[in-house]
């Protein structure tokens, strides 16, 4: 029966830092979680477990001949070379890189298997597209089933249920309990209410060290468990204001209208006659299965859709297409997505990251103000990055990341901060900061929201309407409503 034994273990991470493992055992059919808080080491503790650092001190064993690896750093590691690939004057606009097959065969001939896999997850369908095309809920799928087809006996699964909508969170756990039958799984999260009922075993990080692990019970049962459960529910800090003027909006003027809207690729529909006008002082909330369009939907009004020109879509007031610059635009939005996540790839320091806010650009290209560096490190404390000021952004993990484009999309305070699944990567401390960050900038300012989750309980305070894409036999219709209306609150 394969094994992997980690004792008294000090693994290299770069430079004087080291990652801490004084026990971990994992053996055949074992279901362990590991709860850790952004920048714990969970990418490095993953590493580690696969035989991928460099072993200061210790002892490290395994028995496991194929481990699986499932990440939000596989999925960028993917997009970065089709990029790479596309850049090239051989290589037709219109090639968009493998398809979800060819990325979940990863080269090998396992076509039974594949499409096995495919169908449990739901995802047939979408095996001939191209994987660059895909929703962030619909490439996690094709990941996972990537790292299934490599028929593992050591699966690690890090931050599984981010990107996925409800109902396949549910699918997921059933089908990793399946799963746990053949082998070992190790789920990486970074919240409490993540942990699957079905695991047996939990484990917690801290500054790169691993101070607490063993069965379900006896971990969750200790006060250093419960206290670390309990701190990430209460954290309160103040917004920092505006370094400049926050831009205001004529009044009584609605920013976006959509009229008959109708979005398609071939005979794929994306959006299908919409209707959507968003008022002034109005917060929505916009919610839908994976591939329903929301991406598409916010593409339009940050912009950046091609095919807005070809329909009735009015960004502030003009019609797309009728003279307006893109960065008339982009200066009345602050804007946050897994693939602005994925798209932003230029390696600047942290604090460049949160002032390039400011100019609306992905990354700094001119001396910062003082007041705009000084507002930018304001932000870096208030996120516990303080000390992370001159970091390139690459080398930060991907929560922390997460919090720095949070930061670069409400340093001026938007007239419209649209936000599409931010929370994705947090911890359960950082969640909580965001929310409140959110819910102050929208009662204390003009700003209005259009948030994007499938999860109610990361929705802020102050969402007015409903905007949800509902699943039919020939697509999707569009539910719209007024919170007010319906005598509804969510957050009681």
């Amino acid at each position: 029966m394969p094994q992997l034994n980690i004792e008294n273990a000090q693994f290299r991470l770069h430079e004087k830092r080291l990652l801490n493992l004084p026990h971990f055992f994992v053996k055949a059919r074992d279901y362990w979680v590991v709860v850790g808080s952004n920048g714990s080491g969970k990418t490095a503790f993953s590493l580690a477990l696969q035989g991928a650092l460099p072993l200061e001190a210790g002892e490290y064993h395994s028995d496991f001949e194929r481990i699986g690896l499932f990440s939000f750093e596989r999925q960028q590691q993917i997009l970065e070379q089709t990029f790479k690939d596309r850049n090239n004057d051989t290589v037709s606009p219109d090639d968009f890189g493998k398809t979800a097959r060819q990325t979940i065969l990863n080269s090998s001939d396992k076509e039974t298997l594949c499409d096995s896999y495919a169908a449990l997850l739901h995802i047939t369908s979408l095996l001939d597209r191209p994987f660059m095309l895909l929703s962030t809920g619909e490439s996690r799928k094709v990941l996972l089933a990537q790292a299934l087809v490599s028929e593992p006996q050591l699966l690690i699964l890090d931050e599984p249920f981010e990107g996925l909508d409800q109902q396949s969170v549910s699918d997921w756990q059933q089908l990793l309990q399946q799963l746990n039958e053949k082998m070992a799984l190790v789920l990486i999260v970074n919240r409490f209410s993540d942990i699957p009922s079905a695991a047996d075993h939990v484990a917690l990080l801290d500054h790169n060290q691993l101070i607490l692990q063993g069965g379900r019970t006896e971990v969750e049962q200790q006060s250093l468990f419960q206290q670390v459960q309990y701190a990430e529910q209460n954290v309160d800090v103040p917004l920092p204001e505006s370094a400049v003027s926050p831009i205001k909006l004529p009044p009584n003027q609605s920013p976006f209208e959509l009229k008959n809207v109708t979005v398609q690729y071939g005979e794929n529909v994306i959006l299908n006659r919409l209707d959507w006008t968003v008022a002034p002082e109005q917060n929505w909330w916009i919610k839908g299965p994976n591939g329903a369009g929301k991406s598409t939907l916010l593409s339009l009004i940050c912009g950046d859709h091609p095919q807005s020109y070809a329909n009735h879509v009015v960004l502030f007031g003009k019609q797309r297409g009728s003279g307006e610059t893109i960065w008339e635009i982009k200066q009345n939005l602050g804007y946050v997505s897994s693939q602005l996540h994925m798209d932003y790839r230029v390696n600047c320091s942290a604090l460049a990251v949160v002032a390039s806010g400011f100019f609306d650009s992905i990354g700094v290209y001119q001396q910062l103000p003082s007041s705009v560096r000084l507002k930018a490190l304001e932000w870096l404390t208030c996120l516990g990055l303080s000390n992370m000021a001159d970091k390139p952004f690459r080398s930060l993990s991907w929560g922390q990341q997460r919090l720095l484009l949070i930061a670069r999309a409400m340093v001026k305070h938007p007239p419209i901060l649209i936000l599409d699944e931010p929370l994705h990567g947090l911890d359960g401390a950082n969640r909580t900061i965001v929310k409140q960050f959110i819910e102050q900038l929208i009662s204390k300012s003009q700003t209005q929201l259009l948030f994007v989750s499938h999860q109610a309980e990361d929705a802020p305070k102050g969402l007015t309407h409903l905007f949800e894409f509902i699943p039919t036999e020939q697509g999707y219709r569009y539910q719209q409503s007024s919170f007010k209306e319906q005598g509804e609150n969510f957050h009681e």
